[in-house]
């Protein structure tokens, strides 16, 4: 990792506590259901979200599991183990599996939706971390080793290609209506730009003034990427045209996940420190926090699911409480 230089000039933070109680918006996520996972230690890391069923698939990376979570009812339906530290997770609807890298044993292993069993298994992928799914082209690219993106073939469960990266990727979106990937490097204090049909690097945005760049999220409507760096807590707004930073807004600390909520023009972002932090969009380059909301210390992973309309956190075992996700309603 580089180490954090100073502080942007011209930070600008905007705390909804000092603003004016007449001027105070009404809380933008309520807390709607909190599921308890009583027998689940350690630290959580990505989810993904089966829509049809109400399925939320939850990486429980420090208790070696996947965790099956009925949203509906509330109930844990599954915790399949042992898995060597769950790391990335993505849901297949078409073929109803469920898709897990390992970091601890460097794989990518496809469970059945049905029974959880494993149906297959791609090796080789040491460290592997955050995965994606390319509806269009019928791939996955997971993040792994000291720097690359694997192609995996799902269907064959076969590694069709890898993509060379400077250092060891965090999160990375993929366009919709492109064909760029954007990877978060924070070894190289950089977003490395790839382009997914010549699989090979074609830009490369270095960040100034921040570092530990681990969540992304991308606003293709306004070709506007969002990258949340822990040193200094900051979000950085980029535009995905020209790959410049247009403007940077301080965040609450020790962040890990970072949402688009394409409806309301908003960002969620949850962190470690033990707040999420709702930020609106007023422009394409104006942005203002909207409200720093308490969770607990060590909640840094979330999700948000645009078909459901809710954001589900996770919250870790700690100080003598137990584990729980949350479910949280935007307004």
């Amino acid at each position: 990792m580089r180490i954090a230089l100073p502080l942007v000039l011209g930070f600008l933070p905007v705390f909804a506590a000092s603003l004016p109680a007449q001027e105070r918006q009404p809380g933008a996520l309520a807390l709607v259901q909190t599921i308890s996972l009583p027998e689940v230690k350690g630290r959580f890391d990505h989810f993904a979200f089966d829509a049809k069923a109400g399925r939320l698939f939850v990486a429980a990376l420090g208790n070696d599991s996947l965790e099956a979570i009925d949203v509906r009812s509330g109930k844990r339906l599954k915790s399949v183990s042992p898995i060597r530290m769950p790391t990335g997770v993505v849901y297949l609807s078409q073929s109803d599996r469920i898709g897990v890298a390992s970091g601890g044993a460097g794989t990518f292993d496809l469970f059945e939706g049905a029974g959880y069993s494993l149906a297959s298994r791609v090796s080789s992928l040491d460290d592997a971390d955050n995965v994606r799914w390319d509806a269009s082209a019928g791939r996955l690219y997971v993040g792994y080793g000291e720097g690359a993106l694997a192609i995996v073939d799902p269907v064959g469960a076969r590694l069709m290609g890898s993509v060379p990266l400077p250092a060891h990727p965090e999160s990375f979106q993929l366009e919709s209506k492109g064909d760029r990937i954007f990877v978060n490097t924070p070894g190289a204090g950089s977003i490395a730009v790839i382009d997914r049909a010549k699989e090979t690097i074609v830009a490369t945005w270095h960040l100034r003034n921040v570092a530990a760049n681990f969540p992304m999220a991308l606003n293709e409507d306004d070709g506007r990427l969002f990258v949340g760096c822990r040193r200094p807590p900051t979000l950085v707004v980029f535009d995905t045209a020209s790959g410049k930073s247009v403007t940077q807004l301080s965040i609450c600390g020790d962040t890990d996940d970072l949402f688009y909520d394409r409806a309301r023009k908003r960002l969620y972002v949850s962190c470690g420190e033990g707040f999420v932090d709702v930020i609106d969009q007023r422009s394409p380059d104006g942005y203002q926090l909207r409200e720093r909301m308490p969770t607990r210390a060590g909640a840094r992973t979330s999700f948000y699911s645009a078909e459901s309309d809710e954001l589900y956190l996770a919250v870790p075992e700690r100080g003598g409480r137990q584990a729980e996700i949350r479910v949280y309603r935007p307004h």
